[in-house]
């Protein structure tokens, strides 16, 4: 199937090198651009992309409104969010992450980078593109949490099983089904349905944000290795 992207970045010559890369790509092809996060937001509902590339400074409504805009709308729960960023401003980061965002890049992140990272959130699976490290999420997500949210997110936690704990560390450390599967001695098929199943239960739309949760609720403390 071919991702469909929208890029939202009030730099026009960014986009435009941003659309020519990705439409050069034969499984990818981008339907929209916006140059604000209203824009964003409007464009979204209108052409449904399974990503967008969204930058947070933008004027008027920026990145980090039109993220929590789009991740609560029930009609777009198949969009994800990836976060561009110079990781200059990690509360930023934190909160885009929290209210959904599926993962985050530099601005300055190599042509392969970008496609990679594209790639990575559309299939909801692997967590970041290769320019951010698990260790700078632990970082980010490290930054304390109301107390109402952090506390939905414990005794979410209580629902799951045993095994579903131990996979969701797993992935929350960024390792993927396969590795998953390996150090269990599962299937991965059975790795991936209970990352599902934890996914659910937490109300996570996908694995950036079992990384959220591991860490807010205490699950995982240190950073993860890079």
């Amino acid at each position: 199937m071919t991702i469909r992207v929208l890029l939202a970045d009030d730099q026009a010559l960014l986009r435009a090198t941003f659309r020519i890369l990705i439409d050069s790509c034969d499984d990818m092809t981008v339907v929209a651009e916006a140059a604000n996060g209203n824009e964003a937001v409007v464009a979204t509902r209108e052409h449904r992309p399974d990503v967008v590339v969204m930058d947070i400074r933008m004027p008027g409504m920026d990145g980090l409104a039109a993220t929590a805009a789009i991740c609560r709308d029930e009609e777009l729960a198949a969009t994800r969010v990836l976060i561009l960023t110079t990781f200059e401003i990690d509360e930023y980061v934190a909160r885009a992450l929290r209210v959904g965002a599926s993962g985050f890049l530099g601005k300055d992140v190599e042509a392969d980078g970008l496609l990679a990272a594209v790639r990575t959130v559309a299939a909801g699976e692997a967590l970041l593109s290769p320019a951010a490290t698990r260790a700078l999420i632990a970082q980010f997500v490290a930054i304390p949490e109301p107390t109402a949210t952090a506390a939905a997110s414990h005794a979410a936690l209580d629902t799951l099983t045993a095994r579903e704990r131990e996979v969701m560390i797993l992935a929350a450390e960024g390792h993927s089904n396969q590795e998953i599967a390996a150090k269990l001695v599962i299937s991965p098929l059975t790795a991936r349905t209970h990352v599902h199943r934890a996914m659910a239960k937490l109300d996570a739309r996908d694995r950036a944000q079992l990384v959220v949760i591991a860490y807010q609720t205490g699950l995982l403390h240190s950073s993860p290795p890079e």
